[in-house]
């Protein structure tokens, strides 16, 4: 037994960066606080040597090397959160689906569903300890040697955004796949997305115990759905989870924020904004002082720089930072970008874009 394995989820060092936490509920910061989606990225050499010749699933089953993945990127830079490094397609597994992270192509099921029927051979009970022990264990070993240093955020995938994987049988443009079920089966949809709901909040409630101080659900391809078919195959399981969640912590007297990130769901920032979730996090296609006027100062927002900013020079990603800043104000905000670091990013002008956050935030706030 590795002694990783006997550490428990009790006795957590005391935390000394709170801003993010505090955002997250619409408090007051000393600053506005910063963290990347994909923080634990290929852009960092120390992750590409870390990760060489290694299988992907192998690593996300491996609490210590999900450890060192995570704290990677708080030994460079700043950030006021960390993100557990994991995956979302660890929930298709725990189903019973095969995937495998394909060099060149990304994560492929090489039987995805193709039919109804198809459901039966899923397991539609899991047991997430069983299953996804090692998520868990993972964040636990994490949140010990973060030594309070920043809070740690759990997170999953969307039931949509997870049905798409496993009906595309990898990525996909249009999702026309998927979305042929919505049209063709709507009731099997509901089914799936039933299913991976149960087991979602399940999982979440499981990150809790196990250390995570946030929560963040991926719905990653928002995008590719219309108003209409969001408010019935999307929306009604995001405001399951949430409710479902909460209302389990709340019994046993916990209570942690919840993110929601629907990339490409403009449309949907009313509704999101009246789903149970603490925050909304958005992508870099809505302009901020709108999306303070659409969700009317119900939830803090997370986002939104455009992930492609930080090619720019560094003056130039402070100018962005201190116009995206403006934008939101500083209270109730977490500044991020609006999608995840990309692999041939300049670590440099990631450091540039968090020093930029924190410096032109703590200008506005001793200018109040």
């Amino acid at each position: 037994m590795d002694k990783d394995d006997l550490i428990l989820p009790k006795d957590f060092p005391k935390l000394k960066n709170d801003a993010f936490l505090l955002a997250c509920r619409g408090r007051e910061t000393p600053h506005v606080p910063v963290w990347c989606m994909r923080q634990a990225g290929r852009y960092l050499p120390e992750f590409r040597e870390s990760r060489a010749g290694k299988d992907f699933f192998a690593t996300c089953r491996s609490p210590a090397a999900c450890c060192e993945l995570t704290l990677q990127p708080l030994r460079r830079f700043p950030f006021d959160a960390a993100i557990i490094f994991s995956d979302i397609l660890v929930i298709p597994q725990a189903m019973g689906m095969d995937v495998q992270m394909v060099a060149g192509k990304g994560p492929t099921f090489p039987d995805p569903l193709k039919e109804p029927e198809d459901l039966l051979l899923l397991q539609s009970k899991v047991d997430v300890n069983k299953e996804l022990g090692y998520v868990f264990k993972a964040i636990t070993l994490t949140r010990h040697k973060l030594e309070g240093k920043v809070p740690l955020i759990g997170f999953t995938g969307a039931p949509w955004t997870l049905m798409t994987y496993m009906i595309e049988g990898g990525g996909s443009t249009t999702q026309s796949k998927a979305k042929r079920w919505l049209y063709r089966h709507p009731e099997a949809s509901h089914q799936l997305l039933k299913m991976l709901t149960d087991i979602i909040v399940e999982y979440l409630l499981g990150q809790v115990a196990a250390g995570a101080q946030a929560l963040q659900v991926f719905e990653s391809h928002a995008g590719c759905l219309g108003p209409v078919e969001f408010r019935e195959f999307s929306l009604p399981y995001l405001r399951d989870i949430a409710r479902k969640v909460k209302d389990q912590l709340k019994e046993s007297g916990q209570d942690v924020p919840l993110i929601v990130f629907a990339k490409d769901g403009h449309y949907g920032l009313e509704d999101l904004s009246q789903s149970h979730y603490e925050v909304v996090g958005l992508d870099w296609t809505v302009d901020p002082r709108s999306a303070r006027e659409r969700t009317g100062g119900k939830v803090s927002l997370q986002g939104n720089m455009d992930p492609c900013a930080l090619y720019a020079p560094k003056e130039r990603i402070s100018e962005i930072v201190k116009k995206m800043l403006e934008g939101f104000g500083t209270r109730g905000y977490i500044a991020n970008l609006g999608h995840g670091l990309y692999p041939d990013m300049d670590p440099e002008n990631v450091g540039a874009f968090v020093e930029a956050v924190h410096t032109h935030s703590r200008h506005l706030l001793n200018l109040k």
